[in-house]
């Protein structure tokens, strides 16, 4: 005889789903503070900095989950692996961001889910049935949509679509980590490693900061790490099939600070593309989620 699964509240659930909304708007903060940063420095300083000042502040809360213990580790090259592709996947879409509009970056960036479906496949060994795999073409012509092959597509579109696969691959190394790592060590490393790979990359493209950019690139520190952890209390009060649809109010956010900011309207294609993958994300996640059960 099984137990039944307890009931989680609704008002847990609810404020499961406030936060994972609030995560996303944190998360869509950042790229908005990257954006106003400008062109007139490399991406991979703010990656630098996004992540330092993420590690430092993680450790009350690494202390206060388990202690230094919890960063015990024997998955090193994992975690390079991470981090290297959540490195590459920020400085990406830090690039794309001094091109083209937060929504039209955000319109590209939905589609994770559908590359990271196809990736799963040669890197996790997982069976897509043919539902899915007709999913995954309809969402690749939502990408092609959003990007918008008609005549706009740039150099910020590719820089879009690579920071993508990227976000993609970092979420196939999280799912093997995460099979022994906690959530805590798996970010702390993330953010450490990632550090070290900028700092490697940053003689060749460092310009000094003004007061006012230092400032930025703190705030995109403290903002994005705001977002990890509300995100992680999100999926602890309510079940990933709740809330993780929920992560796509990250374009409206994005639309709201293209208007609000810079006065820029979506286009067309952005709407429709986005409309197209987001539907399509929506309907691959409740497949695995039928399929786990």
């Amino acid at each position: 005889m099984t137990t039944p699964a307890p009931t989680i509240p609704q008002k847990t659930i609810a404020m499961g789903i406030l936060l994972m909304v609030v995560a996303v708007g944190l998360f869509a903060s950042m790229n908005m503070l990257v954006k106003l940063i400008g062109t007139e420095y490399h991406p991979f300083e703010a990656v630098f900095f996004r992540n330092t000042v993420a590690a430092v502040l993680l450790i009350p809360f690494i202390m206060f989950s388990g202690g230094l213990g919890t960063l015990k580790t024997k998955r090193p090259l994992g975690h390079g692996l991470r981090a290297l592709a959540g490195v590459g996947g920020n400085a990406c879409f830090f690039t794309a961001y001094q091109y083209i509009a937060l929504a039209d970056g955000m319109a590209v960036a939905m589609s994770v889910p559908i590359f990271a479906t196809l990736l799963a496949v040669p890197l996790l060994g997982e069976r897509v049935d043919w539902r899915r795999w007709a999913a995954i073409m309809v969402g690749f012509g939502g990408v092609l949509v959003a990007l918008d092959p008609t005549g706009s597509i740039g150099t910020g579109s590719y820089f879009a679509l690579g920071g993508t696969v990227f976000w993609a691959l970092t979420i196939i190394f999280v799912r093997k980590l995460s099979t022994t790592e906690s959530p805590y060590t798996i970010v702390f490393y993330y953010m450490i490693t990632g550090s070290v790979i900028a700092a490697c990359v940053m003689p060749w493209f460092w310009v000094t900061p003004t007061q006012e950019v230092l400032w930025l690139y703190l705030a995109t520190g403290v903002v994005g790490t705001l977002g990890q952890i509300t995100m992680t209390f999100a999926l602890k009060l309510a079940p990933a099939s709740v809330v993780s649809p929920f992560e796509y109010t990250q374009i409206i956010w994005a639309l709201i600070f293209d208007l609000a900011i810079w006065g820029a309207s979506p286009a067309t294609a952005t709407i429709l593309g986005a409309g197209i993958v987001i539907l399509t994300g929506l309907y691959i996640f409740r497949r695995e989620a039928r399929e786990k059960r």
